[in-house]
C-alpha cells in the first residue's frame, strides 16, 4: 500500500512569514504550537513533507545553499522537539518563470510522491495561501487552510472569489488535530 502524506507549506504554517523573506536561521521563528503539531505527527502513519516556494533565491536575496542550511536546521530543531519532517521540497524559481514546481503547480508534490511512493489522493496539504489549496485540489489531496501567515487575508479573498468549502484551522496544530479526528472516523 502506498504511503500517505501531510504536505506542509513552510512560511506562515511552520514559521513566521516574513515580508522580506527568511534569509538566515536567525530570521527563522517557529510559530506557536508548530513544534507541538509536528510532535503529534511523529508517531503517526504519515510522511511529513514540507513543500515551499522560495523565490528569494531567484531574486538574489538568499543563496540556495543557505536555504538548504535553514531547512537542515529546521529539521534538526523539529527532531530535537520530538517531531519529524521526512523531506523538504522547494521551488527556487521566480514567480514569472512559469516552472512546473512553483505552487500551485504540482511538481513538488509529484516528485515527493515518486520519492516516497505516496498516494496523493489519501494525503493532505496544509497551507496559508490559496496556492496551497489550489495545489491540493490539483493533485487530488485534501486542502486545509490555516489562519496563520497570510491565511486570514487569503481566506477573505477565497470567499470573495467563491472558493469555499475547504477545512480551515487556526494554525498547524488545529490542522493536525482536524486530520487526526478525520483519521479516527475511518
Amino acid at each position: 500500500m502506498k504511503a500517505r502524506a501531510i504536505f506542509l507549506d513552510r512560511d506562515g504554517v511552520i514559521n513566521v512569514n516574513r515580508p522580506d523573506h527568511v534569509k538566515s536561521w536567525d530570521e527563522f521563528v517557529f510559530l506557536p504550537y508548530a513544534l507541538t503539531a509536528l510532535r503529534k505527527l511523529a508517531a503517526r502513519d504519515f510522511r511529513v513533507i514540507v513543500t515551499t516556494n522560495q523565490a528569494a533565491i531567484a531574486r538574489g536575496l538568499v543563496a540556495e545553499e543557505t536555504v538548504r542550511a535553514i531547512h537542515a536546521q529546521m529539521i534538526a530543531q523539529v527532531e530535537h522537539a520530538g517531531g519529524r519532517i521526512d523531506a523538504v521540497y522547494f521551488c527556487p524559481h521566480h514567480p514569472d518563470d512559469k516552472c512546473g514546481c512553483r505552487k500551485p503547480q504540482p511538481g513538488l508534490f509529484a516528485q515527493a510522491a515518486r520519492d516516497f511512493k505516496i498516494d496523493l489522493a489519501r494525503s493532505f496539504v496544509v497551507g496559508d495561501a490559496f496556492s496551497d489549496v489550489a495545489a491540493a485540489l490539483a493533485i487530488g489531496a485534501q486542502p486545509i487552510l490555516v489562519m496563520t501567515g497570510r491565511g486570514r487575508e487569503q481566506h477573505a479573498e477565497m470567499i470573495a472569489n467563491n472558493h469555499t468549502g475547504h477545512p480551515i484551522a487556526d494554525d498547524l496544530l488545529g490542522a493536525v488535530e482536524w486530520i487526526l479526528r478525520e483519521e479516527n472516523r475511518d
